[in-house]
């Protein structure tokens, strides 16, 4: 079984935490990790199970606006980010807009600031949606891990993330009677 991971990054955090989360579904899958950018229907056409996410910007996923304001953010010098080498390029907005239907498992997670939903908003609502708009069969709540204020992973979230992917692919995995990894060699 395959796994893709599509994930949009600015400053290298939810790219981390989409590489954690390929991680701990490799317990079931053979997984691919993908940038937006990347990401083409071919890349997820024999999926068992893709996984999508992206920052929160401005309470919800970026926009092409809000992109162009974080390239802005890091070149302050003050800043001290690194922005990711396709951060101006298509978001997760253009790659729903051509992705069409798909009947597949599927799972939403994005990075954000610590503190209230409510108060700092979160993508994976929004990537929750479009999923299920295209028709894919959403099989988690929608997952958030955090930054700091300074635009950096909080201690633990890369772990976290490997967990959540291991317990999204024992989920999937349970789901459609495939054995485990480790059950399949001793078969």
């Amino acid at each position: 079984m395959r796994a893709v991971v599509v994930y949009e990054s600015m400053y290298g955090n939810t790219h981390l935490i989409a590489e954690a989360i390929g991680a701990g579904l490799r317990t079931a899958f053979d997984v691919r990790v993908v940038p937006v950018s990347q990401a083409n229907p071919d890349s997820i056409a024999d999926a068992s199970l893709v996984v999508v996410g992206g920052p929160t910007h401005a309470h919800g996923m970026s926009r092409g606006s809000t992109r162009k304001a974080a390239v802005r953010a890091a070149a302050e010098p003050a800043g001290g980010l690194t922005v990711e080498p396709d951060a101006l390029g298509p978001g997760l907005r253009d790659w729903f807009g051509w992705l069409g239907d798909r009947a597949v498992p599927a799972a939403a997670f994005d990075t954000r600031m610590h503190g209230p939903a409510a108060l700092t908003g979160r993508a994976s609502k929004g990537v929750t949606r479009l999923l299920r708009e295209h028709g894919f069969d959403v099989v988690a709540e929608p997952e958030s891990f955090l930054v700091t204020k300074q635009d950096r992973l909080e201690p633990h979230e890369q772990d976290r993330a490997r967990d959540w992917g291991a317990r999204l692919a024992a989920g999937i995995t349970g789901a459609s009677g495939a054995a485990p990894p480790e059950d399949s060699e001793t078969r």
